[in-house]
């Protein structure tokens, strides 16, 4: 069986500019990067968002991530090729850039899998367009702007040690986590604790994803709260006069990257926060973009529904020129078997007590969706392993909660592997029923927020918070920074915050361990559990098996 990088190398690309000519643009629009990728030009993104036409959006999310896989992206990617070349209507897809840590770490890139691949593969899970370095470059050059602030005259007397912007790398690397600066004679600055964050997990990362052009990027970075003086009073980046530097740094990687799939349909590839910490999204740019050209947008929502899928229907949507017309919940049966067994040993063997057992995550996903009143449809990712009796059991479980589940084969088929899916998920879009209903009220406070969320999504009974939690609530409560959303930081494992308890656990406690203000990003980060900023590399890191030749052909990409 061939890899996806070898399906992805063999397919035919074709230029970039005929890809645009799909959703009505010219080369006048494009900025190409060589024959295969485009960014959108300036004047294109404005005069297009403020067309009155606007597509369908299409969100698809899953059941908990397990090692078994769920081919989240495989779906969103294929889904979008069956409703573009096999439906006939216009379409594009809209996903997340891949961080290089995770390509060469372990989970791997973001481009699908199979036959339902974005290409150019390659550049994708590695420079692409250099958005990820332009990232990198503006978090160390705004880290390294603070400290010399402090060491040339510091007039705002900045704390060192309450400095709350750390430096970044696009790289899993454990043991930059904590480190200390400055050290030797007084030349090498204040000696004081800093830290690395994986580039995705910056603030800055957030901005580019949530920014609608310029002005707003150079306002959002502006609003960054970056550290505290010794008499407490917040500093922040506009307080330094760096914001328009750093926003020039940015200025191109905000345009979005225009690329294609195997199959041509157009796709636009653009920002990659990571949902466990952040919102979990591709940039509110590209979305808007996509949904006043074409009459079908995809998009994809990091990890489960409990994750990405609820930050996007309650933070996300409300960036969006409109909120999702239907959400698409991707299931396996590899995965259900796993979430009752916890164990990927006997996965290839029929067990249908195990995928019943295992249901009850996808049941708590469905109805989690379900609840912010956006019809759902389960599509189930069929793998070689999968028996008749099993991929009919499980289709007969969602079908008998009232909700439609459609089988497909994207990852070897291509679009063809799922066509009377995409006709489900047109019609379901098309149906009008769509009518969001947030989690939770824009002027809740902070523990309501959080309470609304760990009750009604996770199903936890209580929530409980860290002495240091309490004072960071009543530090942002006298700030006047309460009312923001809440982005939960979590493990992506389990609906709690012990990445163990699989299944869809309840009668749990949730455990905040601290509360920390993303003010440039417009939202408050509530950290539970053991979550990490900076991924290490696993024993057996994907790197081992990455190569290329004297002709340049990468290899090992999966």
């Amino acid at each position: 069986m061939k890899s996806d990088i070898q399906i992805a190398q063999e397919a035919q690309i074709l230029p970039i500019s005929e890809i645009a000519k799909k959703i009505g643009l010219k080369a006048e629009n494009l900025e190409p990067f060589g024959y295969d990728k485009a960014k959108i030009n300036w004047s294109t993104i404005k005069k297009t968002c403020e067309n009155k036409h606007l597509g369908k959006l299409i969100l698809v999310t899953s059941i908990s991530p397990t090692p078994a896989g769920e081919g989240k992206s495989t779906i969103t990617i294929g889904l979008g090729d069956a409703i573009s070349n096999q439906l006939h209507k216009k379409a594009m897809i809209t996903l997340r850039e891949p961080s290089m840590g995770p390509v060469f770490g372990l989970k791997g890139g973001a481009t699908g899998g199979g036959k339902a691949q974005v290409i150019p593969m390659e550049d994708i899970n590695l420079h692409f367009t250099g958005d990820m370095h332009a990232l990198t470059s503006a978090i160390d050059t705004l880290a390294a702007l603070i400290d010399n602030y402090i060491y040339q005259d510091n007039k705002l007397d900045i704390d060192p040690n309450r400095i709350l912007f750390k430096r970044g790398i696009d790289v899993n690397d454990r043991s930059l986590r904590q480190i200390t600066i400055g050290q030797g004679s007084k030349f090498n600055g204040i000696e004081h604790k800093a830290g690395f964050t994986i580039t995705v997990a910056n603030e800055l990362m957030a901005i580019l994803c949530l920014a609608n052009d310029i002005n707003d990027l150079k306002r959002r970075i502006g609003n960054i709260l970056v550290a505290f003086t010794k008499n407490n009073k917040p500093v922040y980046v506009k307080d330094l006069g760096y914001k328009g530097a750093i926003a020039a740094v940015l200025s191109n990687a905000l345009k979005p990257n225009l690329v294609q799939t195997i199959e041509h349909t157009p796709a636009l590839i653009h920002g990659g926060p990571f949902a466990n910490i952040a919102h979990g999204a591709n940039s509110v740019m590209a979305t808007n973009l996509a949904l006043h050209l074409s009459d079908y947008t995809l998009t994809e929502a990091g990890f489960g529904s409990d994750l990405g899928g609820q930050k996007f229907m309650d933070f996300v949507s409300n960036h969006l020129d409109k909120g999702p017309d239907a959400s698409v919940v991707v299931a396996t049966v590899r995965a259900l078997k796993y979430q009752a067994e916890g164990t990927t040993k006997h996965l290839d063997e029929e067990n249908l007590t195990a995928l019943r057992n295992g249901f009850k995550n996808l049941e708590r996903h469905m109805n989690n969706m379900r609840s912010y009143n956006v019809p759902v449809i389960v599509l189930i990712n069929r793998f070689a392993s999968d028996t008749k009796a099993e991929l009919n059991l499980l289709k007969t479980l969602v079908e008998e909660q009232g909700i439609k589940a459609e089988i497909v084969n994207y990852h070897g088929e291509g679009s063809v592997g799922g066509i009377k899916a995409a006709q489900a998920v047109v019609a379901l879009a098309n149906s009008g029923k769509a009518d969001l209903k947030a989690t939770y009220s824009a002027n809740d406070d902070i523990k309501t927020k959080v309470k609304k969320v760990a009750k009604k999504i996770y199903h936890a009974d209580k929530v409980e918070y860290t002495e240091k939690a309490e004072k960071q609530i009543q530090e942002l409560e006298k700030m006047g920074k309460d009312k923001l959303p809440v982005i939960i930081a979590k493990t992506q494992y389990s609906f709690t915050d012990n990445k163990k308890l699989l299944g869809a656990p309840t009668g749990f406690t949730l455990h905040v361990k601290g509360v920390n203000l993303k003010n440039g990003a417009g939202f408050i980060v509530i950290t539970t559990g053991h979550v990490l900023d900076m991924p290490g590399l696993p024993k057996h890191p994907a790197a081992l098996d990455i190569d290329v030749d004297n002709d340049g052909k990468i290899s090992g990409l999966f």
